[in-house]
């Protein structure tokens, strides 16, 4: 019994995890609209959670001003050759928060700014053969320096780790 006990004490203090706020006094400071005023390129994996990389990825993305929200065009090139377009809507809600949403995003995404890093949660409509299914995303974004993110995603159904997402960003040069 001490042992389950045990188990489930140490279950329960990993899904604390850190808080964005932590990252507050960090630099660069964060500032979303002004990081994507210009294009940027990504490149990325997606590994399950042995560690074994299952997919590769390069991502274009461009943005535009609606008013105060913030419209991010991703285009998705696979390592298979698959292409995907993600088109998200960020809200700023003030405080460093933001609301995001996005035609495969079940519901709103959740996010945070705090210091060089920014904290997404959302449930994502993921199609994998000929099934749908909806997982869990923890989002967390590092800016490196002014032209340079790293992000860094947590994929999970029902509380379980499925895999991680690995992403590279980088602005293009101004004037370009």
């Amino acid at each position: 019994m001490r042992l389950v006990l045990l188990a489930m004490t140490l279950l329960l203090a990993s899904c604390g995890g850190i808080d964005v706020d932590h990252y507050r006094q960090e630099q660069p400071k964060l500032d979303l609209v002004e990081y994507f005023s210009r294009p940027v390129e990504a490149w990325g994996m997606f590994q399950k959670r042995s560690g074994e990389v299952v997919k590769r990825f390069h991502v274009d993305i461009t943005s535009r001003r609606d008013g105060d929200k913030l419209i991010l065009d991703e285009r998705f090139v696979y390592s298979d050759g698959t292409r995907q377009q993600r088109v998200w809507t960020l809200t700023p809600l003030g405080d460093g928060r933001w609301r995001g949403t996005a035609g495969d995003v079940v519901g709103e995404a959740d996010g945070e700014v705090a210091g060089n890093a920014l904290r997404w949660r959302y449930t994502l409509d993921l199609p994998v053969d000929d099934t749908r299914y909806h997982v869990q995303f923890d989002d967390w974004m590092y800016l490196m320096d002014e032209d340079t993110l790293i992000n860094r995603s947590f994929m999970s159904k029902f509380g379980v780790e499925l895999g991680q997402v690995t992403l590279f960003f980088r602005r293009q040069p101004a004037g370009q």
